[in-house]
């Protein structure tokens, strides 16, 4: 994204605009900060246009942090993966941080609310601390560990640290209050005891931050102005205050502000689902171009602009709703159409011989690129006696307002001749083996032919000189049954051969193509190769969707 693009104004934005003419904060620091625990999927990417957005509107900066808290669940491959699909994006971050460099200044938060009576070393197990904690209806009961002296919590809280309990045994909590309306301020847990070699900080801890207690200091170190969160950490705003307030140490303190986050229809985005679908083998990796994460959309062909453009239009909103997978998909469309070039590709395939052409003549047809883009030139295709044209192209007993190819019908062959279909030559089990038709050689295109008109207008490949490739055409993972359950679609993939004109020989992985009248396409990035060409389905190339 260029640095002068700026994104709509939105409900965050506003708030902004309050606290910068107040004088609250002089400058706009946002973060982006994903736990680097699955690969980022297209809710992310609100995420990531959001905030970086946002900085860039205001002149601002957008930090990358890491909320490396949980050491169990971590990986170096998705902290490659997470760069790259920001970069990819078009997006820039003013540092590279990681929640775990701050935990020295974590531990010493916690040591100053112990030191304050805010906090307190608890032995209650997961279990009892979830019973305790109450209901929506009733208040919580306090724990019988809450009254420990500070001397006490913070000798079992130093004892914590040194490793001297299992998982589990002890947590260190807030104190705050049990009859809270908001569950989140029911006397929370701030610390727990993970016995697990953290990627950055190897063995020096076993005791690791709760997101909750975490996130406020992480943003607060940094100077970050506006902390722009998901909607369900609306309820978790008082716990976020909570803890910046009473440990004091910054002044002004960052603004949590929520927003809804991004469901779309038949799409799951939960990494534990899309984790478990990688490894029990049902898709091929985190980037199978059936996966909603960044990098299956990157290997599907969808292009960083059409998912900043999606972004865009729809918008931050403050309550949840479902958008409508068909507006990516519009979105890509609008993108690849004026960007791509177009080649003839036929599927299903029926050969076609014309039957007063020379036998040993083959022509050179010129066929623009782009019929939006003058600019993008033209190339030439291979014409000759025998062709291949789309098995839907021909129908041997034709509907009603059917113009293609049938027995005594005559059409164009687009960028070529007219063509008139004279005899349907069959297999001895009843299939179509050939169709034998005449051309008008006074009908080539660009000669200045005025005669008489036709309404069908077909594409066609030379047989002698196709070149077969793969296509892999894609259906969303997800569906929704007669139930109104979602559940996985059995036909996501449908993987078939099809032929193309020979300069289709010269495509490298990542390349894409309007395979006419047929869709968008892209050179798999993985699959293929100088001797074997796979292509995978971006989008359609019509759709009923409309733009409200």
């Amino acid at each position: 994204m260029a640095d002068n693009e700026t994104t709509k104004s939105n409900f965050i934005h506003n708030f902004i605009d309050e606290d910068l003419a107040s004088g609250r904060y002089t400058e706009v620091y946002t973060r982006f900060p994903p736990e680097p625990n699955g690969y980022l999927h297209i809710g992310h990417a609100k995420s990531i246009c959001l905030n970086f957005g946002t900085a860039q509107k205001y002149g601002g900066r957008c930090n990358l942090r890491y909320d490396d808290t949980n050491p169990v669940k971590e990986d170096t491959e998705y902290v490659d993966s997470i760069e790259e699909d920001i970069r990819w994006l078009g997006f820039k971050w003013d540092k590279q941080l990681w929640a775990s460099g701050y935990f020295d200044k974590m531990y010493e938060a916690a040591i100053s609310l112990i030191e304050q009576g805010k906090a307190f070393v608890c032995d209650l197990t997961a279990d009892e601390i979830r019973e305790y904690r109450g209901t929506l209806t009733e208040p919580g009961k306090e724990s019988p560990y809450r009254n420990r002296s500070v001397e006490e919590n913070l000798t079992l809280f130093q004892e914590m640290k040194e490793g001297k309990y299992k998982d589990g045994e002890k947590v260190l909590r807030a104190k705050i209050d049990m009859a809270s309306p908001n569950i989140n301020m029911r006397d929370p847990v701030i610390y727990r005891i993970a016995h697990a070699t953290h990627h950055n900080t190897g063995d020096k801890w076993c005791i690791y931050p709760m997101y909750d207690f975490a996130h406020p200091i992480e943003d607060a170190i940094e100077g970050i102005t506006h902390s722009i969160c998901t909607l369900e950490f609306e309820d978790h705003r008082p716990l976020y205050d909570w803890v910046l307030n009473e440990l004091g140490w910054w002044d002004p303190q960052p603004r949590q502000i929520e927003f809804a986050r991004l469901n779309v229809t038949d799409t799951v985005m939960s990494k534990r689902f899309l984790k478990k679908m990688v490894d029990d083998g049902i898709v091929d990796g985190w980037d199978d171009p059936r996966m909603p994460t960044i990098a299956g959309l990157r290997r599907r062909g969808y292009t960083p602009e059409s998912i900043r453009d999606f972004c865009e239009r729809i918008g931050v909103a403050k309550a949840n709703s479902t958008v409508d997978a068909a507006l990516l998909d519009y979105c890509v469309r609008e993108d690849l159409k004026s960007k791509v070039e177009s080649r003839n590709v036929v599927f299903d395939p029926i050969k076609v011989v014309i039957t007063n052409y020379p036998e040993d003549m083959t022509e050179e047809m010129e066929m623009e690129n782009n019929r939006e883009r003058e600019d993008l030139g033209s190339r030439m295709v291979p014409f000759s006696r025998e062709l291949l044209v789309d098995g839907e192209d021909f129908m041997e007993v034709p509907v009603k307002k059917y113009f293609r190819l049938f027995p005594g019908n005559e059409v164009r062959f687009k960028g070529a001749y007219f063509i008139t279909c004279n005899e349907v030559i069959k297999n001895e089990d009843g299939s179509i083996k050939e169709l034998h038709c005449t051309y008008d050689p006074e009908t080539r295109s660009g000669s200045g032919f005025e005669g008489r008109k036709v309404k069908g207008t077909i594409h066609w490949v030379d047989a002698k000189t196709a070149v077969p490739v793969t296509v892999r055409d894609y259906k969303s993972l997800m569906m929704t049954d007669e139930n109104g359950e979602s559940v996985q679609r059995p036909d996501s993939v449908v993987t078939r051969t099809a032929y193309a004109e020979p300069l289709v020989k010269e495509a490298k992985p990542g390349e894409r193509y309007q395979f006419f009248r047929h869709g968008y396409y892209i050179a798999d990035s993985k699959l293929c190769t100088e001797d074997e060409k796979v292509f995978n389905r971006i989008v359609d190339l019509k759709s009923s969707f409309k733009i409200k």
